[in-house]
């Protein structure tokens, strides 16, 4: 009877999974009373998004003032709305992005006398690394390797499709190059003509004053 290894599959699917997933954006920042910081995420239409922030505690163990305290939005680049927080001081949105582009999330800090400093940890996770693994395995009852084999099909769905993404950005990118070409080479030939135009009307304007002046 042959025995084999699950191990070396497990590490391998964890690899791939880290390596191919969708993007995840965790990072903390600073935010004066008062002033605005927006981050921006690239996501692809029809691509599940899932976010979650909070204001940093400066002293632990005890409740957040109400100087910290922030206004946040997520807004689309086609200027539609998909999150709104007003002088909150924690929250989380998740959406299905309708179309592709530049989402943004803005923090506005409440303007405070005197001016205290905020410290926002945000975690923006989109495409496979949005999906919520633990209620999939607590529906499913599945064990770790079916979780990793669902996983890995997920990343490569998403792998797919950002491969169908990224060649309409190139024919994008290729046609605007044609355009460009093209549009700078007529205006090459209207830049000639209107120097030699010039010239001309130079060479002509010499020539009559010379005339007038009887030196030629």
């Amino acid at each position: 009877m042959i025995w084999l290894n699950h191990k070396p599959l497990l590490h391998l699917s964890l690899l791939l999974f880290m390596l191919f997933s969708s993007s995840t954006e965790s990072l903390r920042f600073e935010l004066q009373s008062g002033h605005t910081k927006c981050i921006s995420e690239d996501i692809k239409s029809n691509s599940m998004t899932v976010g979650k922030y909070t204001i940093v505690n400066p002293n632990e163990g005890y409740p957040l003032p109400d100087s910290h305290r922030v206004t946040v939005r997520v807004t689309s680049s086609h200027g539609n709305n998909y999150h709104y927080g007003d002088r909150v001081q924690s929250g989380q949105f998740a959406f299905v992005a309708a179309e592709a582009g530049d989402y943004m999330t803005c923090f506005w800090a409440v303007d405070n006398k005197p001016e205290v400093t905020l410290t926002i940890d945000l975690e923006w996770k989109t495409g496979v690394a949005a999906k919520d693994w633990s209620n999939v395995a607590k529906k499913g009852q599945v064990d770790v390797m079916e979780i990793e084999i669902k996983k890995l099909q997920d990343t490569v769905a998403a792998i797919h499709d950002e491969m169908f993404f990224l060649r309409e950005r190139e024919e994008e990118m290729q046609e605007l190059n044609r355009t460009t070409d093209n549009r700078m080479f007529w205006l090459s030939l209207l830049s000639l003509f209107v120097c030699l135009s010039v010239a001309g009307l130079q060479l002509w304007h010499l020539k009559s004053f010379f005339e007038k002046k009887k030196l030629i």
